[in-house]
């Protein structure tokens, strides 16, 4: 069979192929990246791949000439690969409750470890996870539309929350969830009050190097470019203004998209420095 025919027949396997099917193969090579398979299903070449967490969470390391089962979690058409899970057959009922979610259930449980990168939680009515304190999993963007430094400032271990399912991450065997999902948008709530050009009123939160964030409003952080600081060239942020520092600034831009606020305090002392003794109103009121 020519090399043309080799890979037509690949592709046409490939395609075959569905996540959940469950394949049985010889291992050809272990790396500590991954370990390859030779399929019974196709043994021209070995185009099934194991991932490191995929491998196993209680049996003995793989050696070459090993066999195995494992379940399809991926269809790699582009690398052309089956990517494999030995954990999704040892642990068939956690893979069938977590393949039964949907995106957009509400989950309910409770908060079992905060580690810097995340939330782990133990689910209600979902099984133990052999290796993690919790099957479910929140990562630190989906805790809070705020800002926030530390996890722990959004939940602690023993508070029971209701979050909102994501995805099926087949990698660590676990659901993702989103804690902020369940609740409103602060910034999407801000965008329907304010307009473009209106001056507001906020301390500054932090100085990088291209500028600085201010608090407008509760739960809401605008970016002051560095070149929108002062009328004179600025080189660094901290030359001008300090964490801390009162300041009025300018709407320049809202992305409801990106959730981001671009604010001019250079404008904004210009237009005020314009505007009539007299004029009526708040002008650096949010809600105006």
């Amino acid at each position: 069979m020519g090399a043309a025919e080799d890979e037509q027949s690949l592709v046409a396997f490939l395609r075959r192929v569905n996540v959940g099917d469950v394949l049985t193969g010889a291992v050809t090579e272990v790396t500590r990246s991954q370990t390859t398979v030779l399929l019974d299903a196709f043994a021209s070449d070995p185009v099934g791949i194991i991932g490191p967490l995929d491998l196993s969470w209680r049996s003995e390391p793989l050696q070459v000439g090993d066999q195995v089962s494992a379940e399809v979690i991926a269809v790699d058409l582009r690398e052309q690969q089956v990517r494999l899970s030995r954990s999704a057959t040892e642990n068939s009922q956690l893979w069938a409750y977590l393949k039964a979610l949907r995106p957009g259930q509400r989950l309910s449980g409770t908060v079992a470890a905060i580690e810097r990168f995340g939330v782990f939680v133990a689910l209600d009515d979902g099984p133990d996870h052999p290796v993690f304190p919790g099957v479910g999993f929140i990562t630190m963007p989906e805790l809070s539309w705020r800002r926030f430094e530390d996890p722990s400032e959004v939940v602690s271990v023993g508070e029971h929350v209701t979050c909102e399912f994501l995805v099926l991450d087949t990698y660590n065997g676990e659901a993702r969830l989103s804690l902020r999902a369940t609740q409103p948008d602060p910034f999407q709530q801000f965008a329907r009050r304010v307009h473009m050009g209106q001056i507001l009123h906020g301390s500054v939160t932090k100085v990088v190097p291209f500028g600085v964030f201010v608090r407008v409003a509760d739960g809401i952080e605008g970016l002051v470019h560095l070149s929108e600081l002062a009328a004179r060239t600025v080189e660094a942020s901290g030359d001008v203004i300090q964490i801390g520092d009162e300041v009025t600034v300018i709407i320049t831009e809202i992305d409801l998209h990106r959730r981001r606020l671009a604010l001019s305090r250079r404008q904004a002392a210009e237009k005020t420095w314009d505007l009539p003794p007299t004029a009526p109103g708040n002008p650096c009121d949010p809600a105006g």
